[in-house]
């Protein structure tokens, strides 16, 4: 696959409390954003996989939902976690 066990701890341990903290909001944020950019490249180049594009499209409203939740519970962490993963211009 294409997140090793590498990646993903490390993408927990810069974005969560701690490495075993894989449920937080800004840890799962960080992995479908991972994610979403990496099925977004191959998109780029397979235009007619419409399977990887329903997926995609799927991964996002799961973000947006996360998002959404955590720009409720606390809005310090949400822009934190906007400003780390550059998701807004």
């Amino acid at each position: 696959m294409y997140i090793s066990k590498e990646k993903k701890k490390e993408i927990f341990k810069n974005h969560s409390k701690s490495e075993n903290d894989t449920g937080s909001s800004e840890s799962q944020i960080a992995l479908f954003t991972l994610r979403i950019n990496h099925l977004s490249n191959h998109l780029k180049i397979n235009k007619k996989d419409f399977n990887t594009e329903r997926a995609l499209v799927k991964l996002v409203g799961k973000r947006r939902s996360l998002l959404d939740y955590l720009k409720d519970k606390d809005i310090e962490r949400y822009r934190s976690i906007i400003k780390k993963l550059n998701l807004r211009k």
